[in-house]
């Protein structure tokens, strides 16, 4: 029968210990696994979890409990997780405190975000970010599935709308303002509704299962229940049948803020906001060290876009 190596730990020659050691602890007792935990040090999962059986050694206790699928702490390594931040945080700051140290951003980045939003508003000035940040490599990801950030090994997500997952750690990058509209085909040949309620008798095109419109009115929250022959998961599909004539849509102006300037969309019911606030966001695994590069990715897209982002200032 084959021991696990950590199941006793034996003492090794007492020796300061390794920081690395103890960072990939740390970030596999917060991620609940090695794996991901090797993947933001660049280490294989193997290396990893060998470097972790080392620090147990060097301590003499078991520090993590370990399953096939997920790992735990140990009541040892409950004890051993507090005064381990504390170490790290000191050595950060010791680092800090002579010349450049690891102060600044380095290493490999893993970003996920919409597509549309992605190729219109970001993808555009990340030569712009490496160049500041000659030490940090990106990999970023452009689709509309809502990925695993911890499971998956991403660092951070640019999400739209309403957060869902209360587990992730969210920042806010910009206000995400959202206007009805359709093309003035469309308003000529089916007339402008003046009240949410007369959207049931309109051509609305749908995002994904988005049926229901919530609005603010005088009396109060008003939802109405759409209907549509069009039902699209892809903004730009939606957007790209409105300039055709093609019915009513909830649109961000970030996607149509130069069709509606242009006058190839036109905004109705303007006098009816949405009762839901919506934003766009950073999302990051709750953790108690986010990397510098991560916080660096942020605090550049929160300045490109400004307040108020930079979309609405150009569409008045």
């Amino acid at each position: 029968m084959t021991s696990d190596p950590a199941a006793d730990p034996i003492p090794a020659p007492d020796k300061p210990l390794d920081l690395l050691d103890v960072a990939l602890f740390v970030r596999a007792a917060l991620l609940a696994n090695v794996t991901a935990a090797g993947r933001e040090f660049g280490v294989s999962a193997a290396v990893a979890s060998a470097r972790i059986a080392q620090l147990e050694r060097q301590l003499g206790a078991r520090l993590l409990h370990r399953t096939t699928r997920r790992i735990s702490l140990t009541q040892d390594g409950e004890v051993f997780m507090a005064r381990a931040d504390a170490l790290l945080a000191a050595a950060d700051a010791a680092r800090a405190s002579v010349g450049r140290g690891r102060s600044e951003p380095y290493g490999r980045l893993k970003v996920s975000m919409s597509s549309s939003f992605g190729r219109q508003h970001v993808a555009p000035v990340i030569p712009a970010f490496l160049r500041r940040y000659p030490s940090v490599s990106l990999d970023l990801r452009l689709s509309d599935e809502i990925v695993d950030l911890v499971d998956d090994g991403y660092d951070v997500a640019i999400r739209l709308g309403a957060l869902k997952d209360s587990t992730l750690v969210a920042r806010k990058l910009a206000t995400n303002r959202r206007v009805l509209c359709c093309s003035p085909a469309y308003l000529a040949e089916r007339g402008t509704p003046r009240h949410p309620a007369d959207l049931t008798q309109h051509e609305c095109v749908i995002l994904g299962d988005q049926r229901d419109w919530s609005f603010a009115t005088p009396q109060g929250p008003l939802t109405v229940r759409v209907g549509g022959r069009l039902v699209a998961s892809n903004g730009e599909a939606i957007r790209e049948a409105l300039v055709d004539g093609f019915g009513i849509a909830i649109k961000s102006t970030w996607d149509v803020g130069p069709l509606l300037a242009s006058g190839a969309l036109v905004s109705v019911l303007d006098d009816y906001p949405f009762a839901d606030d919506v934003a766009i966001w950073a999302v990051y695994p709750s953790r108690a060290h986010v990397p510098l590069k991560t916080l660096a990715f942020i605090a550049f897209l929160a300045e490109h876009f400004g307040d108020p982002p930079y979309w609405d200032r150009a569409s008045g």
